[in-house]
């Protein structure tokens, strides 16, 4: 079951305003994208054969001969599927919407993206897309997880974008829906991109996270409005979480996971491929551990993949000014990697030793109410400056 989210919320002049930023180049890719026997490879050849895609629309059977692949049967396929698209109705549905697009020729289509064998010629958005011109790492990992990698991947994404990475995934149960969580409880930025049209919330209990991505990033899509989540869908889709990522970290992965195809577009794509190794027992960390023997970097700590890409840690100036942080950072394990905290984190964390104490001897040194202490020692803990012992004893790293 899929649910469908429609924006009713549009006004006249935004509508207009969608309309004059997106080109008739984009009118035209977008009908293109909606002949079934065109795929991006063949969109991309042809435009570059044409010229432009109002060209491709307009050409006659014998034109489409002429190009290197295109006989006279696929030809006149194409041309008898066109006939069923009016190009100006389908791309009146795609405002109405509330989407946006991007085709390869504009400027802010996503540089890595484009530099792939076969980038998507038109991308529905709906959000900021100059996200996707930051920094940008991957976080994927099996549907089905277990406690363990939804901690790494909330605690990944959560300091990732603390230093400014965009956290790109791709919006499924289990670890993908981690990671947004993660990001966006930091107040991050997070890149989620979809195996179906933007317009359909799957699965359907993450619509709440769907519009929080809307608000802390963007929603990506190459598919149009109306297409369903199919499974032959979802290959495509992690092509492009790994064609805007600079990166790619595996959490939880089984022997055949879809995060393992997401890490073979990785590796054509000359992206780096990182991987969480877990228990040898677990079936959700084959898939890692494959991953690990064929090459990927074991990682153990965010400062793993940090030192590995050579990246530049922001200072605190450059970090986001907000009431809500403290811009004194403090040395997650001794490693010199430093992480914001807000005031109520701050002052927990001043209370808790470098000996075990019990929640509620902790609640009564902070002087804060047992359920905020609770909290807050999670969100330190996710931080990694804490640890629980058994019994519910707490200590500092």
């Amino acid at each position: 079951m899929v649910s469908v989210c429609i924006r009713h919320d549009l006004r006249e002049g935004e509508i207009l305003k969608v309309q004059q930023e997106n080109s008739r180049t984009a009118i035209y890719n977008h009908a293109l994208n909606l002949i079934p026997s065109l795929g991006p490879v063949r969109i991309k050849k042809l435009i570059e054969n044409f010229g432009a895609s109002d060209r491709v629309w307009k050409a006659a059977v014998n034109e489409f001969l002429e190009i290197e692949g295109f006989n006279r049967t696929l030809a006149e396929k194409i041309v008898r599927e066109r006939d069923h698209v009016d190009p100006e109705k389908s791309w009146n549905d795609v405002i109405k919407l509330g989407q946006s697009v991007l085709t390869l020729e504009n400027e802010n289509y996503p540089l890595f993206l484009r530099e792939i064998y076969d980038p998507p010629p038109l991308l529905y958005y709906m959000g900021d897309i100059n996200v996707t011109k930051s920094f940008c790492l991957a976080i994927v990992g099996s549907r089905r997880n277990t406690h363990y990698g939804k901690e790494i991947a909330y605690k990944f994404a959560s300091i990732l974008s603390d230093y400014g990475v965009t956290i790109v995934s791709g919006m499924a149960r289990g670890i993908d829906t981690w990671a947004h969580k993660g990001v966006i409880d930091t107040g991050g930025k997070t890149a989620a991109v979809l195996g179906c049209s933007l317009e359909i919330c799957y699965p359907p209990e993450n619509k709440t996270i769907r519009e929080k991505i809307i608000d802390n990033g963007v929603l990506i899509s190459e598919f149009p409005p109306g297409s369903s989540p199919l499974p032959q869908n979802f290959p495509r889709r992690n092509r492009i979480i790994s064609g805007l990522s600079q990166g790619i970290i595996v959490v939880e992965a089984g022997e055949k996971s879809g995060a393992l195809i997401t890490a073979e577009f990785a590796l054509e794509h000359g992206r780096e491929v990182f991987a969480i190794p877990g228990s040898i027992s677990s079936p959700y960390s084959k898939g890692c551990h494959k991953l690990i023997k064929e090459g990927a970097k074991l990682v153990e700590k965010v400062e793993d993949i940090l030192e590995e890409l050579q990246f530049s840690f922001q200072s605190d100036e450059s970090l986001p000014s907000s009431g809500k942080v403290v811009h004194k950072k403090i040395a997650n394990n001794n490693t010199g990697v430093q992480l914001k905290f807000t005031p109520d984190e701050f002052n927990l964390l001043e209370v808790v030793p470098y000996e075990a104490l019990t929640l509620e001897e902790i609640a009564l040194h902070s002087k804060m109410p047992l359920s905020q202490v609770n909290a807050l020692l999670l969100e330190l803990e996710l931080k990694g400056v804490i640890k629980q012992l058994p019994g519910k004893y707490f200590i500092r790293n």
